[in-house]
């Protein structure tokens, strides 16, 4: 195990906001995790791509980054695919179309670590990791033992899963298990892969996939940002069909079992944030979905941005916009910012 100390924040949160970490335990192996100190409790961290430190009453981070994947073949037409935790998500979705295996490719070009993925059930165009995982290797720290959780025991849900509720705080993502087969699983009904033939190839859905987000969302190296801030709201259906009366344009999405999924980009945009900045923080002018720190963004222009956007949205609509990203640390004071 690698300790690390003092560390810059900026190079552990793809928002980059400043921040000072005191500790870090760089995790090569199970055995490294079972030296981890345990007072105080470490924050389990990726690559960052999905976290904002607010403030320096940090935690200490702990990052399992081993990365070895195996694959093997369940009959002539499917394979398991085990994955470390530490493997970055993109490249493994790249190697799996490579291999010519179906499953992974419309989750191409998401940002992060393989052991996040499942934290937040990451999805994209149809498809979400719960529709391809088959089991997740947790390592509890009280047991310091690694149980294999089958894919009905980790509760996925819209961008949920037993890992943000029972087992937060309590160990360790290590390794994934996903399905996938040699036979095509396309999934193109969502806009942009609805316009490839119907035979389309791997490498057509995942070149697809990649153009569509690049035209859309910022890469984190070049303009600092976490990806989607909010989550798309889940509505009772009868409520958002009542909305759509009274906003034609609103785009709904019927998700079953009584509910309807909202568009927090739309509602975001409708509230007149698109490409608006505080200070150095801003809604990114391609997605208003997407929050940026344009170089010398601080804490308190990020709180505050977020604050008016939630506010002006539940005022307009009657809507609670969800922050997907988390949100790390706390402000001993907060400065007022001006829009």
């Amino acid at each position: 195990m690698e300790i690390l100390v003092e560390q810059d924040g900026r190079d552990y949160s793809t928002f980059r906001l400043p921040a000072r970490l005191a500790t870090v335990y760089q995790c090569q192996q199970l055995d490294d995790l079972r030296q981890v100190p345990l007072e105080p409790k470490p924050r389990v961290q990726g690559e960052g791509s999905n976290t904002v430190f607010i403030g320096d009453e940090l935690p200490p981070l702990c990052r399992f980054v081993a990365s070895t994947k195996e694959l093997r073949w369940l009959d002539d037409d499917r394979a398991l695919l085990h994955v470390e935790a530490g493997h970055n998500w993109h490249q493994l979705v790249c190697w799996t179309v490579e291999q010519g295996l179906w499953g992974l490719e419309n989750l191409a070009l998401i940002p992060g670590s393989v052991g996040a993925a499942p934290v937040q059930n990451i999805g994209a165009y149809g498809v979400e990791l719960a529709d391809r995982c088959r089991y997740v290797d947790f390592f509890h720290w009280d047991s310091q033992q690694v149980q294999r959780l089958d894919v009905s025991d980790c509760a996925f849900a819209y961008r949920d899963s037993v890992f943000k509720h029972q087992l937060a705080g309590q160990g360790v993502i290590v390794a994934v298990g996903f399905t996938l087969s040699k036979s095509p699983r396309r999934v193109l009904s969502y806009q942009g892969l609805d316009k490839l033939p119907a035979n389309c190839t791997l490498q057509q859905v995942l070149a697809t996939v990649v153009t569509i987000r690049q035209s859309k969302l910022p890469d984190p190296g070049e303009l600092a940002n976490c990806g989607s801030f909010f989550k798309n709201p889940l509505l009772p259906e009868k409520i958002a069909q009542a909305l759509q009366l009274r906003y034609p344009a609103m785009p709904v999405f019927a998700q079953g079992k009584g509910q309807s999924k909202l568009s927090a980009a739309w509602l975001i945009d409708q509230a007149g944030f698109k490409g608006k900045k505080l200070g150095d923080i801003g809604c990114y002018s391609r997605q208003p979905l997407v929050l940026v720190n344009h170089g010398a963004g601080t804490a308190e222009q990020l709180l505050q941005l977020i604050e008016s956007i939630q506010l002006q949205v539940q005022t307009r609509f009657g809507v609670a916009l969800e922050t997907e990203v988390q949100l790390v640390g706390q402000l001993s004071h907060r400065a007022s910012v001006s829009l």
